[in-house]
C-alpha cells in the first residue's frame, strides 16, 4: 500500500522488523524497567519520527508520567480520561485516526492528530501504557498495534 511507505522506501512492516532486533540487544539483561522504557521511546522515535512517544505507569490510581521522546507532556492522568485513561480503563490498544473527534481528548500538545496507546498488562492487570503521537492524521493501524504489543512483550521480559 502506497500509504505504507515512509523514508528510505521501507514499508511501515519492514521498518519494525528492523527495529525489533536491534530493541532486544538493548533491553536483553537489563532488569531496570525504567531504562528500557527510555531506551524502547528513544528507539521508536528515531525509528519513526513521531511527535512524541513515551509510557505513563500506574500509579495510586493515576497514570504517572514516565520516560518519554518529545515535547513535555501532561504528568498525570486520570483512569478512563483522555486516550491514555481510556486505554487504562478498557485495558485494550486504542487507535485514534484524529484526536479532535476522540471525547475527552487532552491535548498535551496542539500538534498531535492521531494517537496509538497500548496497555501494559502484567497478571491482568494494567500497569501503565504506551503512548505515542503523530502530526499526521490516521498515522497508525493494525500493524502498529499488533508491533507496539509485541514490544511491550520484550520490555517485560528484560
Amino acid at each position: 500500500m502506497a500509504e505504507d511507505l515512509l523514508i528510505g522506501g521501507e514499508t511501515k512492516e519492514e521498518r519494525y522488523n528492523n527495529l525489533m532486533p536491534q530493541l532486544k540487544g538493548l533491553l536483553e539483561g537489563e532488569t531496570d524497567e525504567v531504562a528500557n522504557m527510555a531506551n524502547m521511546a528513544a528507539a521508536l522515535k528515531e525509528q519513526f519520527g513521531w511527535l512524541w512517544v513515551g509510557f505513563y505507569i500506574v500509579k495510586n490510581e493515576e497514570l504517572v508520567l514516565g520516560p518519554f521522546q518529545g515535547p513535555v507532556a501532561c504528568t498525570r492522568i486520570r483512569k478512563g480520561r483522555g486516550v491514555c485513561g481510556a486505554a487504562w480503563e478498557k485495558a485494550q490498544t486504542l487507535i485514534v485516526p484524529d484526536v479532535e473527534q476522540f471525547p475527552g481528548h487532552i491535548a498535551c500538545s496542539s500538534l498531535s492528530r492521531s494517537e496509538i496507546v497500548v496497555p501494559i498488562i502484567r497478571n491482568g492487570e494494567v500497569v501503565g501504557v504506551l503512548d505515542a503521537d503523530s502530526i499526521a492524521l490516521s498515522a497508525f493501524d493494525e500493524t502498529d498495534q499488533r508491533y507496539l504489543e509485541e514490544m511491550l512483550g520484550v520490555l517485560g521480559q528484560g
